[in-house]
């Protein structure tokens, strides 16, 4: 952009300028929105069921102020979605979709706060719409689906506080950082990579700032309902966060964390956002939000150190993304044009389902994309577990219940069990560990268990089959044990330890 076209101000005497917020160019931004919302609920019925959503469903059975593994606000999204959309993949899903096309408007926003001109907020919504991270949450509901839309919104309120120097921002902020906590605790994180990068690039005076100091409180005070069950549930965040870092994911996550920050949105939009971040860091017009850029780097440090995901950070790429469409407005339209279509292509090939399902395991798709590869072959397992409990005796079936390794197991157990006259489900996994079978469960159908961690348990435990979903599908659940044991040796209070784990 010129700097003929710019609305610049000087807030300050002596202050260097920098450009005023723009309009934000809604017709092309909602129609972006829309076009993505549209395109992620077409989508939404193929394939099936997502491991998460199935376990969210689970879940939303049992409303709680907060899990083991997680806070309440996505099961109860799922469970609510699904009593008014229907219990189909549409209807669990098409709040992720809301989401998807939330965060290519706040991408949009954040690009008008930048002073990104028309031209630079349609590619901003565009290249968020077609980016393989925001498509991946957007068709499946996941945490991150709602935590991708609760960082942007943070992040811009965070732009407009520290731009338009008007205090009321940052209270905005800590309202959405309170709320967020009721998703997932990650925020907390972005919070603290805004904070740092306050303390090293400034203004640090508002570090003290009574509205930034309110903000804080009022986030704690939304929030502690979150920190109440962890205090009183012996911080279970703890734990879980200790068992995905033991299980070997965090050196894994390590080794991938840099390389995977090109590919979060797609390897063509990296040169924008890179741009992005080196304006943000040198631009004499935006020396009021270097701290936004300086988080990146933070919480990327972070990151690295716990072993957490490559995606954590994904919101703050999108932040920088934005930026970087501000800074490239003067490229040729057809360069740009390119990237966009390009990275589109390839991240609705990769992220969405489009691939014939037969197809799918002869492809790279199930290594890049593990939604894609765990969304398959779960009513078989339900049929096949189903043909094993009909193979009992009429005097077990009255006494079975179902038990499964994993919260993707039982999740499809339990979506079927009406449907295949299944006895009630089990699981050790994560918060599905609270609820134990009753101790008249004297024979148990277990699925993806080994039999010698429930031999112990059992006066006889036989292996009845494999897990088969079908030689194309390529979800890890397949070949898993189905094991029947019978003749309980030990009580469920002493058995159920052996049984239940974290990850």
């Amino acid at each position: 952009m010129s700097q003929a076209t710019l609305d610049v101000r000087t807030p300050v005497r002596g202050a260097p300028p920098w450009p005023a917020p723009t309009r934000t160019a809604w017709p092309g931004v909602v129609a972006v929105a829309v076009g993505v919302l549209v395109t992620l609920i077409a989508c939404a019925s193929r394939y099936g069921y997502y491991r998460d959503e199935l376990y969210f469903r689970m879940l939303s059975a049992h409303p709680a102020v907060g899990y083991v593994d997680q806070p309440p606000l996505t099961p109860l999204l799922a469970g609510l979605s699904t009593h008014l959309l229907g219990d189909t993949p549409v209807g669990i899903r098409v709040p992720a979709a809301l989401c998807a096309a939330a965060v290519v408007i706040l991408t949009a926003m954040i690009t008008a706060e930048l002073g990104g001109s028309t031209r630079a907020q349609v590619v901003a919504a565009l290249g968020a719409a077609g980016s393989s991270f925001v498509l991946l949450v957007g068709h499946t509901l996941l945490t991150s689906s709602l935590d991708l839309v609760a960082w942007e919104v943070v992040t811009l309120f965070v732009l407009r506080a520290l731009l338009r120097r008007a205090g009321r921002w940052w209270v905005f902020a800590g309202i959405a950082v309170g709320l967020a906590l009721y998703n997932k605790y990650l925020v907390l994180l972005l919070c603290g990579g805004l904070l740092v990068g306050l303390a090293l690039v400034g203004p640090r005076r508002l570090l003290v700032n009574r509205w930034l100091l309110a903000a804080v409180a009022i986030a704690l005070v939304i929030g502690a309902p979150n920190i109440i069950y962890q205090a009183t549930h012996g911080w279970p965040q703890l734990s879980m966060a200790k068992a995905l870092s033991a299980d070997g994911n965090g050196d894994r996550n390590r080794l991938f964390l840099l390389p995977g920050q090109l590919a979060v949105l797609g390897l063509p939009l990296a040169p924008i956002w890179l741009a992005g971040l080196v304006g943000l860091l040198r631009r004499p017009g935006w020396r009021p939000v270097r701290a936004v850029a300086v988080s990146y780097p933070v919480v990327l440090a972070v990151v690295f150190v716990t072993g957490g995901r490559l995606d954590y950070p994904a919101a703050l790429v999108l932040v920088l993304f934005a930026a970087g469409c501000v800074q490239l407005d003067s490229f040729r339209r057809r360069t740009v044009g390119w990237a966009l279509a390009l990275n589109a292509a390839i991240s609705v090939v990769l992220m969405l389902p489009v691939v014939p399902a037969s197809l799918v395991a002869r492809t790279p798709i199930p290594v890049v994309d593990i939604e894609t590869r765990d969304s398959m072959g779960w009513p078989d397992l339900a049929r096949q577990v189903a043909g094993v409990v009909s193979a009992l005796p009429p005097d077990q079936r009255q006494s079975a219940v179902l038990l499964a390794q994993d919260y993707g197991e039982a999740g499809a157990l339990a979506r079927w069990q009406h449907e295949y006259g299944l006895p009630d489900v089990y699981s050790g996994h994560n918060e599905l560990a609270t609820w134990m079978p009753p101790s008249s469960a004297n024979i148990v159908v277990a699925v993806g268990i080994r039999p010698e961690l429930l031999a112990p348990g059992f006066a006889r435990c036989t292996t009845v089959g494999a897990v088969q979903m079908g030689s194309d599908v390529v979800n890890q659940a397949q070949r898993d044990p189905i094991v029947v044991c019978e003749g309980l040796t030990m009580s469920w209070p002493q058995l159920w330890p052996r049984l239940t784990h974290l990850g």
